[in-house]
């Protein structure tokens, strides 16, 4: 899309296992000292900050110049790069600022809003095959996977940097202008979105959306796993200037600085707000257990449910890059039920 998209588990690999339902094609974004094995990702990681990420003014609009990425690494990055890998969840954050990547792990686009903007991406796996992105000679690899192991084995490749998949879409906005010598198209797309955004609250509000409103978001993941989301993914398109709040249970873990939790059935109603939000599964088994979770008297108990406010959206078109952001601007309205 062109200009006008209980323990706490803070790793980015569940967003990705939530995505495609399959273990081995989660991406790796975990805390620095996190791994990146498959078995982690049921395991839980305490929030860190992310380091503020830095580049030195270049001299000239051809050759390097020093960025320091939010993991604390400094590398010497093009400035102006043309062959990007990006391994991470928010692809469509580059797109944005026209930057089309020439590689990427495939297994995280199927279905995706902007699936038909990048037909003839490459694929390089997940987690990134060190060979593949070789033969592809790029100049630049962004990746939201802190495995150190296979950071080094990526930067005999090419400058490879971190980039924070969770942060948000403002920042990561900002970051990727640095990142990609995209300072003023950065700018513009965010003050662009945000001005389309308060326009969209200012008619939900017209409309019967009251100003203090609170909004929550569920979905399962396989295993009859239960996850109320937080600080990623939908909520970064509710929880707006102007926009849902969100219940006082989620905003403690939005502070806190965990994207997703795992809760119990009988947490719900702690965590429901007075609009609730329903991410439909990608894996069968998620699915039934979302329509059998609907049955039980804890879920019809609930006042949202009550009152006929839940909506439901498919996962892969409700993540947090920009693209996705940008069309929910529409798709909310319509979930709804307010003429945008």
């Amino acid at each position: 899309m062109r200009k006008f998209e209980l323990q706490s588990i803070t790793t980015r690999k569940i967003m990705g296992l939530f995505a495609v339902g399959l273990l081995g094609a989660a991406v790796g974004c975990s805390s620095p000292a996190a791994t990146t094995d498959a078995a982690a990702s049921a395991e839980t990681a305490a929030p860190s900050a992310a380091a503020e990420t830095t580049a030195e003014p270049a001299a000239e609009e051809s050759g390097t110049v020093s960025y320091t990425d939010y993991t604390g690494h400094t590398v010497e990055i093009p400035v102006n790069p043309q062959r990007v890998i990006y391994y991470g969840e928010t692809l469509g954050d580059l797109l944005e600022l026209g930057v089309t990547p020439i590689a990427t792990s495939t297994a995280e686009l199927e279905e995706r809003l902007f699936s038909s903007e990048i037909p003839d991406i490459e694929d390089i796996g997940s987690p990134p095959d060190p060979e593949k992105s070789l033969s592809l000679s790029p100049d630049l690899i962004i990746t939201g996977n802190t495995d150190e192991k296979l950071l080094e084995s990526l930067s005999k490749v090419a400058p490879t940097i971190t980039f924070n998949t969770f942060a948000t879409l403002e920042d990561r906005m900002k970051d990727l202008g640095v990142i990609l010598n995209k300072k003023d198209e950065a700018a513009a797309w965010i003050e662009q979105y945000n001005t389309a955004s308060a326009e969209m609250w200012k008619t939900l509000h017209e409309n019967g959306v009251g100003e203090d409103e609170t909004a929550s978001v569920f979905t399962f993941y396989p295993g009859n796993r239960l996850f109320v989301m937080a600080g990623t993914g939908l909520p970064q398109a509710l929880y707006q200037e102007n926009g849902f709040k969100a219940p006082a249970a989620t905003q403690k873990l939005i502070d806190e600085g965990t994207g997703f939790l795992e809760i119990s059935p009988e947490l719900l109603e702690e965590y429901a707000g007075d609009r609730i939000f329903i991410l439909n599964a990608v894996a069968e088994e998620a699915q039934e257990s979302t329509e059998d979770l609907l049955k039980t008297e804890i879920w019809k108990n609930i006042p949202a449910v009550q009152a006929d406010h839940v909506y439901r959206l498919d996962i892969l078109k409700a993540s947090s890059d920009a693209y996705t952001l940008e069309a929910l601007l529409k798709t909310i309205p319509e979930l709804i039920g307010v003429q945008s």
